[in-house]
């Protein structure tokens, strides 16, 4: 199969350029990854190409469970992988997009901004390659390129300098399309994105990637999570434009679990099925004007979750959590928890982060706990084993809210949350 990570010295060099180009090309037999817990890029993967995009952490879970991972859901011929800010970055916490393409060995196409520069690309690439043991880099691409002679110009450098790399083509600057509809990449217009992936592709040598291939990934020993018994429960979730940062293989998981889950969309305001036993209430947004104007009118939703959160379990993180409570500034949200928050201008959270219990796992988050919120909070979140910290969780009864996102199929315990004894 094909098999490629996509990385780049440092974020918005052109990587997601070139993986949306790809996804396109390949749409009818990919499958696509991101490195790392994010959840935009993987939303927009599959808007790109059709298919679920799996998260591949290897802090937030071991290295086995990510092989398993790369192994269960590498099940198509060609697996696009696409990295997070920088080759290296993450590198401190063991997942990067270094250290996840050398543990499953899939060759990495490095993406070089090639704007104002030519011998020193060659530089940089040497240094890349030579920082740690191991690189996976096979191949480049040059991204902002003027002209095919500044191309051949680069090329020619990094042949000489490091004849065992594959020189795979160009992309060109302010490509038309872009240019032209200032479009960007984002999850709200894919109308251009098949001319803007044969604007990209219009000088790479997609023969010389296919090249990079690699065998078919497998996982031979047990399996690396601990065990779960059945639920016989039907489980409610939430995933609609608002609750939309689900984890794909977390899904599946609760799939595997429970006997039955049914997905509910809030922002249509759908009630809860009174045959749901639990809930699970996803991260996504709703305390931007945009995503509170489209769950504001949802009194049916409100009401059945109030009514549900009253005798049965509910789970939420981030904006789950954020729902749950009075409001979030002058904004009210369900009234299910007497919590309330405050969105602030810069990031309260950004990272990776362990939970008293040990859960490992990300938040990203602008919205801030009132102090006496705060105070009313447990399970403090840290960075460091140790070191400082701020609750992070909220709970009253069976009801539940984190700023923690974790993947459930390695922290079970999180599921037990949700069955209703």
């Amino acid at each position: 199969m094909l098999a490629l990570t996509l990385s780049a010295p440092a974020s918005n060099q052109g990587k997601t350029l070139l993986a949306t180009a790809l996804l396109w090309h390949f749409r009818d037999s990919v499958r696509p990854f991101k490195i790392g817990p994010d959840f935009i890029d993987p939303q927009f993967h599959e808007r790109v190409c059709g298919v679920p995009s799996v998260n591949l952490d290897s802090w937030i879970l071991t290295p086995e469970q990510v092989r398993w991972m790369y192994a269960q859901y590498a099940d198509r011929d060609v697996a696009i992988l696409e990295g997070v800010m920088g080759y290296y970055d993450g590198e401190d916490r063991g997942c990067s997009a270094y250290s996840v393409s050398r543990l499953l060995e899939v060759p990495t196409v490095m993406v070089l901004d090639g704007s104002g520069s030519y011998i020193t690309l060659s530089a940089v690439l040497k240094g890349l390659r030579e920082y740690r043991e191991g690189s996976t880099i096979r191949a480049v691409v040059l991204n902002r390129l003027a002209s095919a002679s500044h191309y051949a110009l680069i090329r020619r450098q990094i042949e000489r300098d490091h004849p065992d790399i594959r020189v795979a083509g160009w992309i060109r600057k302010d490509l038309p399309t872009l240019k032209s509809t200032h479009l960007g990449l984002d999850l709200k217009d894919l109308g251009q994105i098949e001319t803007i992936a044969q604007e990209v592709l219009e000088h790479i040598d997609l023969e010389m990637l296919k090249s990079l291939e690699t065998p078919r990934p497998t996982f031979e020993g047990d399996y690396p999570f601990p065990p779960v018994p059945r639920i016989a429960q039907t489980l409610g979730v939430v995933h609609d434009r608002n609750f939309s940062f689900l984890y794909h293989d977390n899904l599946r998981f609760l799939d595997e679990v429970f006997d039955r889950v049914v997905t509910i969309d809030a922002t249509a305001d759908e009630p809860i099925p009174p045959e749901c036993d639990a809930l699970y209430l996803p991260g996504g947004y709703v305390e931007t004007e945009e995503a509170y104007g489209r769950i504001v009118g949802s009194e049916r939703f409100r009401k059945s979750l109030i009514a549900h959160a009253a005798s049965h379990p509910v789970y939420a993180e981030c904006a789950g959590l954020l729902y749950l409570g009075e409001r979030v500034d002058d904004r009210p949200m369900s009234r299910v928890l007497p919590i309330a928050f405050t969105l602030q201008e810069r990031f309260c959270r950004l990272g990776y982060y362990t939970d008293e219990a040990g859960v490992r796992g990300h938040a990203f988050h602008y919205t801030c706990p009132t102090p006496q919120t705060l105070k009313r909070g447990y399970n403090v979140l840290r960075k460091r084993p140790g070191g400082a910290g701020e609750p992070g969780s909220w709970k009253q009864e069976r009801v539940v809210g984190t700023y923690l996102h974790t993947m459930f199929r390695g922290y079970p315990e999180i599921v037990f949350l949700m069955k209703n004894e």
